[in-house]
């Protein structure tokens, strides 16, 4: 038995039309707010926040009902389908209709529902991967999974340098044609899982073969060595997490908190940015996106190597000051250099050398514990972030000044790097991956 990577890859257009999705939400839907409907910094914070209050919801819903699903076409098929079409109706009801009409209202009603139609989908499409993959597979299949994800929010952020042309009044700027290429990519990648992708034919396959073990007897297997800061959980219930193991945790979880609050600032207002404080126009903020999001995807691999030689929280703690740094320097510049993209790239290492280590450092301290209980936690801590940041340096950018941007965002990612200090257990140094690719396989 071997992964299939060439079903793994067609799996993988879902999850990358997710992507390309929300590659466009974050950089353009606070532009439209800004200056289509004038509407201040914090209440565009507060529209953009929606997306992570709604997933806190919607995402275990309707993983749930898929998961309860029986149908001809299989469990998670059905919602991606349904999601995917009630999301490009909406998209383009968005763009053509609730934008042109001037009624902030209407824009923001149609904007739930479409925040409301990609939840649908989301986390079914997710679902999918380990649905299909045999157990001893899945951490490679991730990475795959990972890098098609990657591919569509590099292809918006290509489409938005080449079809979305500024006007004179930003207000009028054509979203039509960087709408329906969007549009175009999502039905495209749908329609290509829904005719290669049979759920029930694969899985009667690979459960003849033996191989759909479940993700807690696969975490099982792959994680029984002890290290060298590890704690003995053979004699410990899921209720026996060391006092000290479990303040780590803390400090962990609100690190986790304190840099996307940090990151997630820049990601949500540099489109912003970069026209009011650089008068930088034309879209060319989506270049210094495109290389941090480049950067971060080439530095996994090296990444894995740095964290299997200094340990995850070293490596963590290097992301950090290396994007607070970047932030700093580029806070500074007065207008926008060639330059500054050098820092972008080193904004994207930084990332990756976090979320390549994060994760499974709050997997190492709940084996005491309840690993699924804990790995909600992190996402809640960080959902929690996106949902916050927006809102609060909204507030900031709106009542203070746009340049309080860089700031904000090197002031959270210190006291991350603080945080962190305190961190002292689950801690490893991981050996080394089985395959190049699985240094892919990433969780943020």
């Amino acid at each position: 038995m071997k992964l299939n990577k060439q079903r793994t890859i067609l799996i993988g257009f879902a999850f990358m039309s997710i992507c390309a999705f929300w590659q466009f939400y974050d950089n353009e839907i606070p532009k439209i707010l800004k200056y289509t409907f004038n509407l201040g910094e914090t209440w565009t914070g507060v529209v953009m926040a929606l997306d992570n209050v709604l997933a806190l919801f919607l995402l275990p819903i309707f993983g749930t009902m898929s998961d309860l699903t029986n149908t001809k076409i299989g469990k998670r098929m059905p919602y991606i389908l349904l999601g995917t079409a009630l999301s490009v109706i909406f998209l383009t009801v968005l763009i053509t209709v609730a934008r042109p009409s001037g009624s902030l209202a209407l824009f923001v009603g149609v904007l739930l529902l479409l925040l409301i139609s990609m939840g649908i989908y989301r986390s079914p499409a997710v679902s999918l991967m380990p649905d299909l993959t045999p157990a001893p597979f899945r951490s490679s299949a991730n990475a795959i999974i990972n890098l098609m994800g990657t591919l569509g929010g590099i292809y918006i952020l290509v489409m938005i340098k080449l079809l979305l042309k500024e006007a004179a009044n930003p207000a009028e700027t054509n979203y039509i044609p960087l709408m329906l290429s969007l549009v175009l990519f999502m039905v495209v990648a749908v329609a290509v899982v829904f005719l290669t992708i049979n759920e029930k034919k694969i899985k009667e396959s690979i459960k003849k073969e033996g191989g759909l073990h479940s993700l807690g007897e696969s975490f099982e297997e792959s994680d029984k060595e002890k290290t060298s800061d590890s704690y003995d959980t053979s004699k410990k219930t899921k209720e026996d997490m060391p006092p000290e193991v479990r303040k780590s945790l803390i400090f962990l979880l609100l690190s986790v908190f304190l840099w996307f609050t940090a990151y997630n600032a820049v990601t949500t207002a540099f489109s912003r940015f970069v026209g009011v404080v650089w008068d930088l126009h034309d879209n060319a903020y989506a270049t210094c996106l495109l290389i941090a999001t480049i950067a971060a995807t080439l530095s996994y691999v090296p990444i894995a190597f740095v964290s299997s030689k200094l340990g995850r929280k070293k490596t963590i703690l290097i992301g950090i000051a290396i994007m607070g740094a970047s932030y700093v320097i580029t806070g500074l510049y007065p207008h926008f250099s060639p330059s500054i993209n050098i820092f972008f790239a080193l904004v994207g290492i930084g990332w990756a050398s976090i979320n390549v280590n994060s994760y499974p450092m709050v997997v190492e301290m709940s084996k005491a514990g309840d690993i699924g209980k804990y790995t909600g936690t992190y996402y809640t801590f960080s959902m929690a972030a996106q949902v916050f940041t927006p809102i609060f340096s909204g507030f900031l950018l709106e009542h203070v000044s746009y340049k309080t941007l860089f700031p904000y965002a090197f002031i959270f990612s210190a006291l991350a790097f603080v945080t962190m200090l305190m961190v002292k257990h689950g801690d490893v140094k991981p050996p080394k991956k089985d395959s190049i690719l699985e240094n892919f396989d990433v969780d943020d």
